[in-house]
């Protein structure tokens, strides 16, 4: 199963009949949850529930703009009830002849009047047919959307491999570096100690003290850890779905682990300084595959 980016677009333009045409494009970004924005034309109020419910059973998460633009080659024509205007008229004329009062009927009242426009049937059975043909093209063109996304996708996972690899490799160097290191570590700190003391120090005792003091400096059970994210990371891409959320809680962990490491090995001096730089290493790569998993679904 492939990995989708929630990068994304498709359009179709159709003819729904001789005298309408209609556009319908999806557009989808990054966001957290699935994020739906229906942008058709009036009385269509059921269409939107249907396109709402399709995009829900295909995509998980991504803002997703639907935007339905018709384009009708022939004007609905219109007309007015007769009937009811000349009522109006003559109710009108008949109350200012009896109350004695001035004025003109006002044209604009009266065709605001509940029916007194009045169109053909047309427009209602537009609506019919465009929605009909709109529900024949959706499920066509999310699997457009779709295929786009994982094309994008698979382009965004190829960049984490290769991050990944780059951040194996400091990893590697860490646990190259870090035998030396933490040999170059305790004789550092037993020379500032007995510096310190003295030589009627018991020299044992303080041997001892200097040997639990790196032992916590030791930075093995981070890089395991390390490693064990970084094989989870790879496995979770290889097998694809919606893997976005659980991605991005691997790299803080991976981060904390890197923190946890430059704050052991931090002024050593020598060789500690190569460590330091491939923490940092870590977590630039760390920062740049955040970056990148914000838009996998």
């Amino acid at each position: 199963m492939p990995i989708y980016s929630m990068t994304g677009f498709a359009r179709v333009q159709m003819r729904a009949h001789d005298q309408l045409s209609y556009t319908l494009s999806l557009k989808s970004v990054n966001h957290r949850f699935l994020d739906v924005q229906v942008r058709i034309p009036n009385g269509l109020d059921v269409l939107e529930v249907e396109l709402r419910k399709a995009l829900k059973d295909a995509l998980v998460r991504g803002h997703v703009d639907v935007t339905l633009n018709v384009d009708r080659t022939a004007q609905q024509r219109a007309g007015y009830d007769r009937e009811l205007v000349a009522g109006y008229v003559a109710a009108f004329t008949a109350a200012r002849d009896e109350f004695g009062l001035t004025g003109e009927p006002d044209l604009n009242a009266i065709l605001r009047l509940p029916g007194a426009l009045q169109s053909d049937n047309r427009g209602d059975d537009d609506l019919t047919i465009l929605a009909d043909s709109v529900r024949e093209q959706i499920h066509p063109l999310l699997e457009e959307l779709k295929i786009m996304r994982a094309r994008e996708g698979e382009a965004l996972k190829q960049i984490l491999i290769a991050t990944l690899d780059r951040l194996t490799q400091a990893t590697d160097g860490v646990a190259e570096l870090r035998p030396e290191i933490e040999q170059r570590f305790q004789d550092r700190l037993t020379q500032r100690l007995l510096a310190a003391t003295g030589p009627e120090f018991n020299r044992q005792r303080l041997l001892e003290e200097v040997a639990v003091i790196v032992e916590r400096s030791d930075v093995s059970e981070e890089l395991a850890r390390m490693h064990t994210h970084i094989g989870h990371f790879r496995e979770l891409l290889e097998g694809g779905g919606e893997v976005g959320k659980k991605l991005d809680f691997l790299l803080q962990e991976m981060n904390r682990e890197a923190n946890t490491m430059l704050s052991k090995t931090g002024g050593v001096g020598g060789k500690g300084t190569r460590m330091t730089e491939l923490g940092l290493a870590m977590k630039a790569e760390i920062e740049k595959a955040r970056e990148q998993i914000q838009n996998v679904e």
